[in-house]
């Protein structure tokens, strides 16, 4: 009997075991499954600093790889101009059966007859030709001018180019500071739940001693949902701003972006506006792309001017005809043509109207775009100014926010008042946290318009 009680003992001890044991396995292997799952669901993380950030958006944002295009078809198009320059060689093989008919050559009957000829119709017959053709334009001024126009639509494209790799370079940069003044503002708000969170518990201790009551809970267990609230907005931004930079980057939306800078102030030295305005002028691409637009359309209306201008040109062939391939014999031609335009219909007084139209726009924009490297140097100036104060006025409203929270808190404790000043103070306190991140942000938004105004983009990164 205590024989099988001991058995029964060791079998319930090691069912137990194995039951610990199988457990323990199940639990380890969920566990090394959810922790593959989380690995898996953690998206790559990309460490990068403004400059990175500009750097992969030259390489891979959309707007310059179209305009990389551009350029290449522009060259294309100046290569094709050229080549009408050039020598045009062609060759040709032909082999045919056929019949004449030679009354349509002004043959009457009689004379056929008289070459011993029954009918106008000769009896089939095969010729084989082979042979090489040349021909040279050797003097076509309109041609020339075409081509001008064509390397001078090669310097708008590049400048083009450059044009927008700037634009991107300062918009990535502007996307940036946007996404680092979501990042301050989400800390932001953690530190008014942090702050909230302990002038709630405050409240409690005052009211369990008895000298505070239950509205004064509410009221900071109120500002604690409403910073909570504010938090929320400020995620959602966050998350935003993210994706807009991913955007303008052009790398993918599943990478988690880690931005490596942080939003502070930097003191820049201040020139005069007519010293700006001058470096602007010398540097802004913009006035470079016009003014090779200005030429180009010069050059077309050039171009369609010179077609009034008669043309020369070359043209011959030599090469081996005959009635079988083994009796071909060589045979060559060569000539010049003088070509003298007379009238076309109105066709091209009607296109040199119309160049003379697009020159005279070309001119209109040239003054548009001055104007507005004057103004955007200007505003830019002005912002930098402007928010240079701003952050210095920023931080002394914080500190002063905070001064007052502490002295509204003291009071609290100590029972002199409702927390209703604590709660005026946190508002400001939040407040004056909004405005230090803003204004560090259209502080480093400024420098880089200016920088962009200036044409100076690539000095600041």
């Amino acid at each position: 009997m205590r024989v099988s009680q001991s058995i029964r003992k060791h079998r319930l001890i090691v069912c137990r075991v194995v039951s610990l044991v199988l457990a323990a396995v199940i639990c380890g292997t969920a566990t090394e499954l959810v922790s593959a799952e989380e690995l898996e669901g953690n998206p790559p993380a990309l460490k990068l600093s403004l400059r990175e950030a500009i750097q992969a958006a030259i390489d891979n944002n959309v707007n310059v790889r179209l305009l990389k295009e551009r350029i290449a078809a522009a060259q294309a198009q100046a290569s094709t101009s050229f080549g009408a320059l050039l020598p045009n060689v062609s060759g040709s093989v032909s082999g045919r059966s056929q019949t004449v008919n030679l009354g349509a050559f002004g043959l009457p009957s009689d004379r056929l007859a008289g070459l011993g000829l029954r009918r106008s119709v000769t009896d089939p017959f095969e010729v084989y030709d082979a042979r090489a053709t040349l021909v040279q334009n050797i003097f076509s001024l309109s041609l020339i001018q075409r081509w001008r126009a064509a390397k001078s639509g090669v310097d708008v494209a590049n400048l083009e180019a450059e044009v927008t790799k700037r634009d991107v370079m300062a918009t990535v940069g502007l996307l940036y500071i946007e996404a680092l003044r979501a990042d301050e503002a989400v800390k932001a708000r953690l530190a008014d739940i942090d702050l909230a969170q302990q002038l709630v518990r405050l409240a409690k201790d005052r009211k369990a001693a008895g000298v505070a009551t239950g509205l004064d809970v509410t009221r900071e267990e109120v500002q604690l949902e409403n910073d909570r609230q504010r938090l929320l907005v400020a995620q959602n931004d966050e998350e935003s701003a993210r994706l807009n930079l991913i955007r303008a980057l052009g790398i993918d939306f599943e990478v988690r972006l880690v931005l490596t800078d942080e939003l502070r102030f930097v003191p820049v030295q201040t020139q005069p506006a007519e010293q700006v305005l001058t470096i602007a002028r010398q540097q802004r691409l913009e006035l470079r792309a016009q003014e090779n637009r200005q030429r180009l359309a010069v050059l077309s209306l050039s171009s369609v001017t010179s077609e009034r201008i008669p043309t020369l040109s070359l043209a011959g062939d030599y090469g081996w005809i005959g009635l079988k391939p083994e009796d071909a014999l060589a045979t060559r031609s060569i000539g010049l043509t003088f070509s003298i335009p007379i009238f076309d219909g109105g066709q091209r007084e009607s296109r040199i109207s119309e160049t003379r139209s697009r020159v005279r726009q070309e001119s209109i924009r040239m003054k548009d775009v001055s104007d507005q490297v004057t103004l955007e140097v200007r505003n830019a100036l002005l912002t930098l100014e402007s928010s240079t104060q701003q952050v210095a006025v920023s931080e002394k409203g914080l500190e002063l926010a905070l001064k007052e929270l502490t002295f509204a808190r003291d009071r609290f404790t100590a029972g002199l008042t409702t927390n209703i000043e604590v709660t005026n103070a946190q508002t400001s306190v939040a407040r004056a946290r909004d405005n230090q991140i803003e204004a560090l942000f259209r502080f480093n938004a400024s420098r880089i318009n200016l920088a962009r105004a200036k044409g100076e983009i690539e000095k600041l990164f």
